[in-house]
């Protein structure tokens, strides 16, 4: 295998994606043509419903709200002192929603403390 052929992503069966029929020096039979094409198609099968899976809305607000979940969970440990997750996405999720309740807290005694002026 070429450096290049290392790279190409890899089907079920763990043969490079993409890849025909191995060159033999004869011309494929009938039945090898067919049996490619039915393999083509079902890697092309599958490839489609992952993206279709990936690009749904329903799984995109599932991820969204399993990130949350996962934030809301590792900011409430970091506040009683169990500290951030070493996972470098999870600590920064975890950190941006501990600013964003931040904000919010300030925003809100700003509005009280106005309010309570007048």
């Amino acid at each position: 295998m070429t450096a290049a052929e290392d790279r190409l992503p890899r089907t079920a069966d763990g043969t490079a994606a993409g890849k025909g029929a191995v060159p033999t020096g004869k011309d494929p039979s009938a039945t090898d043509l067919r049996a490619e094409v039915e393999r083509t198609r079902a890697e092309l099968g599958r490839t489609i419903d992952a993206l279709s899976t990936r690009l749904s809305p329903s799984y995109q607000a599932n991820r969204v709200k399993v990130a949350g979940r996962t934030a809301a969970q590792d900011a409430g440990t970091f506040l009683t002192g169990g500290g951030l997750p070493a996972e470098r996405k999870r600590s920064r999720n975890a950190l941006v929603l501990l600013g964003i309740a931040a904000g919010v807290v300030a925003t809100l005694a700003i509005i009280i403390t106005r309010s309570a002026r007048k």
